[in-house]
Formats: C-alpha cells, sequence, structure tokens
C-alpha cells in the first residue's frame, strides 16, 4: 500500500488497518514458523505497511 493511499485515510480507518495488519502478521509468521508459508516476502511487505500506518498516525498526532 502506497503512503499517499494511506495519507487519505482518517485516523480511525488507519488504525483499523493497523490492527488487521498485525492480525494477518501474527498468521503469516505462525504458518512460516510450521513450513507452509509460500511466499516469505509477504511478511516484509507486511512490516513495511505497518510502520507507513504508524508513521502516518504519528505525523497526524504532530501536526
Amino acid at each position: 500500500m502506497k503512503a499517499k493511499e494511506l495519507r487519505e485515510l482518517t485516523e480511525d480507518e488507519l488504525i483499523n488497518k493497523e490492527a488487521e495488519l498485525k492480525d494477518q502478521h501474527f498468521k503469516l509468521k505462525f504458518q512460516h514458523a510450521l513450513g507452509q508459508l509460500e511466499n516469505a516476502m509477504k511478511l516484509k511487505s507486511i512490516k513495511k505497511d505497518i510502520a507507513r500506518i504508524k508513521t502516518i498516525l504519528r505525523e497526524k498526532h504532530k501536526g
């Protein structure tokens, strides 16, 4: 997900999106530990999306 798209969302939507991604990340980590994950790069992309959301939330709180 692009940062530009995330900046258009409200704070509540960002918080919900972050919760969804954290849940998805947890499930993927569990699959990876069991050896069932086909695409390990998905973990990395979800972590980056979570970081982007946290950064944008912080920007909105500060400014």
